[in-house]
């Protein structure tokens, strides 16, 4: 078995443990639609979305019969316009993902590399369209397209300074999924969501943190090694600095919460040490908000 086979297959057990979360969960459970998702406007669609009254110049034949009877005018029945979405999703394959405080844990790339799987199994099993963002195959439907993704995250991909994804031709409406540590400076953040924005993708950003680097859990003289081209940095007494560092981890979070609520984007945490479920839980909802 390839290594793409089997990171596919895991991905897929884990979309398929979703639907008890979802049971358990029952205030996402509500907004999650297997298969399509409502677009909260007129259009084809099996939904009932609301009863109008009949417009001057049409046929009485589109008034619905049940509710005309009620009301003693005619009224037309409206449906939701559902439609498969189209669903972008990136992975930072920076070197800084390539990170992890204990062997018990998964590197930040494992993680997210899990999470981006198992999302595209659920997606591609609800009849959505999915692709890598960046990624040259067009988005595509159908299970088979889950190997195809496997197989291209096992393969090197640009990104741009920072870790954040090398941005191509986007399709308009659809919706992206970004999972990395982003701990890139704000502006570079900024400028990357304000060109997915503006071609009109919706999306959500997930931070994923191994969890010394949430907790910086250390203590007395360490050494730090950067892992993107820093030099290492020693600190004398790691206590002396945790509550600095708390402070500036805060300040990137509520930065990064800021700058996705400024284009109409949400944004979550993850940490390794924690169920990756729940975090797939929170992507499927996120993309089945309108």
């Amino acid at each position: 078995m390839s290594a793409t086979s089997a990171a596919a297959r895991r991905a897929e057990a884990l979309g398929a443990r979703l639907p008890p979360l979802l049971v358990a969960a029952k205030r996402v459970a509500a907004t999650v639609a297997s298969g399509v998702h409502g677009r909260r406007r007129v259009g084809q669609g099996d939904a009932f979305w609301e009863y109008r009254p009949l417009l001057p110049g049409e046929s009485p034949r589109r008034a619905d019969p049940r509710a005309s009877a009620k009301a003693a005018r005619f009224f037309v029945r409206e449906t939701e316009w559902e439609a498969a979405q189209t669903a972008l999703l990136w992975r930072d394959g920076s070197a800084s993902m390539r990170w992890r405080s204990r062997s018990t844990l998964p590197l930040k790339a494992e993680r997210a590399e899990l999470l981006l799987l198992a999302l595209a199994s659920l997606l591609l099993r609800g009849g959505e369209r999915v692709a890598l963002l960046g990624g040259v195959p067009r988005p595509r439907a159908g299970r088979a397209a889950l190997e195809g993704i496997a197989e291209q995250l096992a393969s090197p991909r640009p990104e741009m300074g920072g870790g954040l994804p090398a941005l191509g031709p986007l399709p308009r409406h659809a919706r992206a999924v970004l999972i990395g540590d982003f701990l890139s400076p704000l502006d570079a953040v900024k400028a990357c969501l304000a060109t997915l924005a503006g071609a009109g993708v919706g999306g959500h950003v997930l931070q994923v943190l191994d969890p010394a680097e949430a907790l910086l859990p250390y203590a007395g003289r360490v050494r730090f090694k950067g892992l993107e081209g820093e030099a290492d940095h020693l600190i004398a007494s790691v206590e002396g600095v945790r509550d600095a560092y708390a402070a500036a981890l805060a300040a990137q979070q509520q930065g990064l919460a800021a700058l996705c609520t400024a284009v109409g984007w949400s944004f979550g945490v993850h940490r390794t040490d924690h169920p990756p479920e729940t975090a797939l839980l929170g992507l499927h909802a996120a993309l089945a908000r309108p």
